[in-house]
C-alpha cells in the first residue's frame, strides 16, 4: 500500500532485507518478482552477445540484474541488462552504478510490462539513458529506443528475421532470431 506522504529513498532501500528484489521509482517502493525461465534464457543470450561485442570492441562493460542503478535518492532500479561505456565508467562504484547507464535492456513479462513500457521508459528518458531496448518475448521483437530532446523515439522494431542495429553500437548487427531460439 502506498501512502501519499511516504517516500522511500536509497537510504531506506539499503535497510531492506535481501530476500527479494526491490526498486524505488519516484519514491515508491516496488517488489520485483523473479523472472520466468524463458526471460532468463533470452537475457542470457542477449547478454552474451552484447558482452562479447563490448569486449571485442573495447567499448565498455555489461552488467546483469540484480545490479543497483542509483539514478537519484528516490530512483533506484535494477534493469535486466545494462551497458556502461568506457567514457562514462566513473559512474561505476564498488557497490553500484551512480547515474544513468548508456544502454538499458528490459525483457517484458506479465508482471513488468506496464512498469517497463510506461514508468521506466519515462524514468530512463528523464535521466538520459541513451538507448533503451525493450525485448518482447511474446512478439519476439526488440525495440530500440533512442533518447532525444523530448523523450524516446523509436530507432526500429526488430523481429526474428532482422539484424538489430544500434546507432550507439555501430557494427553490432545482432541476429534477433538467435536471441529467441530455444
Amino acid at each position: 500500500m502506498k501512502h501519499a506522504n511516504v517516500r522511500f529513498t536509497y537510504d531506506d532501500y539499503l535497510l531492506l532485507p535481501d530476500d527479494k528484489r526491490y526498486e524505488i521509482v519516484e519514491g515508491e517502493l516496488l517488489v520485483v518478482p523473479a523472472p520466468y525461465l524463458n526471460h532468463q534464457r533470452i537475457l542470457r543470450k542477449l547478454g552474451t552477445a552484447l558482452s562479447g561485442f563490448a569486449e571485442r570492441q573495447g567499448i565498455g562493460e555489461v552488467f546483469y540484474a540484480p545490479c543497483d542503478v542509483v539514478l537519484s535518492m528516490e530512483n533506484v532500479v535494477q534493469p535486466d541488462l545494462l551497458l556502461v561505456t568506457n567514457e562514462r565508467n566513473a559512474i561505476l562504484t564498488a557497490a553500484n552504478i551512480q547515474g544513468p547507464p548508456d544502454l538499458v535492456v528490459e525483457v517484458l513479462s506479465e508482471s513488468s510490462k506496464r512498469r517497463d513500457l510506461e514508468i521506466k521508459r519515462k524514468l530512463y528518458a528523464k535521466y538520459g539513458v541513451r538507448e533503451y531496448w525493450i525485448v518482447d518475448p511474446e512478439a519476439r521483437t526488440i525495440e530500440v529506443l533512442i533518447c532525444g530532446e523530448s523523450g524516446y523515439v523509436s530507432g526500429g522494431v526488430y523481429g526474428v528475421e532482422d539484424r538489430l542495429s544500434s546507432a550507439m553500437l555501430p557494427g553490432l548487427g545482432l541476429q534477433v532470431s538467435e536471441i529467441f531460439k530455444n
